[in-house]
């Protein structure tokens, strides 16, 4: 127990992403799982995650699985990505060998990773706030490791690899995150002034800069945002974490 609560701790204590998801998949490996796939969404809308521009994806997964799985679409038809949208809680990979579980479409995507060595493993659904926010992550066993063997690491630890998992789930959701929608110091700084209520002009004489020059960061804010008004930007960015950050 002195162990998890020690990585616990570290865990909870990690400044950046960065440095979470390598003592994560670091931990993860220790217990055979070598390759780890974390995603997030607060944009689900029915079947529809939303755009992947707007995902929070970790992964150590090798390039050209990723390239398959997200580029290609493979995870359209992931049997246990589409699991994890309907659940909560760990899943063993053996679901997907139960008669009847399975589409057309599914049982293809379970024939790619078996040739690219995706075999065994377990998938966590962690419980979403909101209905339109959903995270999981895919816990794939090292090469040599049957779905078998991960059954028997799952009865000896599987409980705590879930504590560990949900407790990193959480703590990422209050890291900055910048993925593909990354905001500059002075566009920040003027989301942050708006969201506190202040105008255009307001912020021009908080910065000792030109209405115009605000106006500037506030549309590239939206530009890098990939919305159309400063309102929608400030939400986005707040999702993100990206708002009130302490610098580096």
């Amino acid at each position: 127990m002195s162990m998890l609560s020690d990585y616990l701790d570290a865990l909870t204590n990690a400044a950046t992403v960065e440095s979470l998801w390598r003592q994560h998949t670091d931990r993860m490996a220790e217990y055979g799982f070598d390759r780890l796939i974390y995603g997030f969404t607060r944009y689900r809308f029915g079947e529809s995650l939303g755009d992947p521009q707007d995902w929070v994806v970790l992964t150590n997964q090798s390039p050209e699985y990723m390239e398959r799985f997200i580029d290609e679409g493979l995870y359209h038809h992931a049997p246990m990505l589409h699991w994890a949208l309907e659940n909560d809680g760990a899943c063993s990979w053996r679901w997907i060998a139960q008669p009847g579980n399975l589409t057309a479409e599914e049982q293809r995507v379970v024939a790619v990773n078996i040739s690219m060595g995706v075999v065994a493993g377990y998938t966590i659904s962690f419980r979403s706030v909101s209905e339109r926010s959903k995270g999981a992550i895919a816990l794939t066993a090292r090469p040599g490791l049957t779905q078998a063997d991960v059954e028997e690491i799952w009865e000896k630890h599987g409980s705590e690899i879930v504590v560990m998992n949900n407790v990193a789930h959480l703590k990422l959701l209050s890291l900055p995150y910048s993925g593909a929608r990354t905001l500059t110091k002075r566009q920040r700084e003027v989301l942050q002034w708006v969201g506190d209520g202040k105008t255009t002009q307001d912020v021009a004489l908080l910065l000792g800069v030109s209405p115009a020059t605000v106006e500037k960061h506030l549309r590239l804010a939206r530009e890098a945002l990939d919305v159309e008004t400063t309102a929608q930007a400030i939400l986005k960015a707040a999702f993100y974490n990206q708002m009130f950050v302490f610098e580096a």
